[in-house]
């Protein structure tokens, strides 16, 4: 996100020239922003996140990758997560069918620019999506994921992954692997 914002623009206008342009922009509090790529370290971690996802045939989750735009808040955040597992039929913004209002998961690779805007204002507005049962934000080096889990009463649980010994439990998928299996094939980068 280091390019200047377009100013005051509704999600509707934001949707309308974020549709006529090749390049991602978060649309953020009425601000239009550029997305910047990443190392491919930060790709490696989300596709490895990817693998190891449950794949059902037939079952009612399916898995995104950042190419999936999102709707967080409506009137103040449009992201496209690294990684996003939407269960269920999808719900989309509008009739365009290009941006999920209902996502299960969500996974944010966190880059040096990027890390205290993932951690702040966005972690915050991702606990006010109503689907939204498990987010993780995990950091490129060293090992440090954050898990936060949306326990029955409503209330966010956070786990703190710092070993690579540690297992990363996703209860919203059913599913469970090592976080080594998170961060294989960094080191040949």
């Amino acid at each position: 996100m280091a390019s200047e914002p377009i100013p005051h623009l509704t999600p509707e206008h934001y949707l309308e020239l974020e549709r006529l342009v090749p390049e991602k922009h978060e649309y953020i509090d009425g601000d239009m922003v550029a997305m910047s790529g990443g190392p491919p370290s930060h790709s490696r971690i989300a596709a490895n996140v990817i693998r190891h996802l449950p794949l059902q045939k037939g079952g009612n989750c399916q898995i995104f990758t950042s190419d999936l735009r999102v709707s967080v808040h409506w009137s103040r955040l449009i992201t496209y997560p690294d990684v996003t597992v939407v269960c269920g039929k999808p719900e989309y913004a509008d009739g365009k069918r290009d941006t999920v209002t209902n996502p299960t998961l969500i996974v944010e690779v966190l880059s040096p620019s990027t890390e205290s805007h993932d951690r702040g204002r966005k972690a915050d507005l991702y606990r006010f999506i109503p689907s939204l049962r498990e987010f993780l934000l995990i950091g490129q080096s060293p090992v440090l994921i954050d898990h936060y889990r949306r326990m029955p009463d409503g209330t966010w649980q956070i786990v703190a992954l710092r070993e690579m010994s540690d297992v990363l439990e996703l209860e919203s998928l059913g599913c469970r692997f090592p976080v080594t299996d998170v961060y294989a094939g960094i080191e040949l980068l």
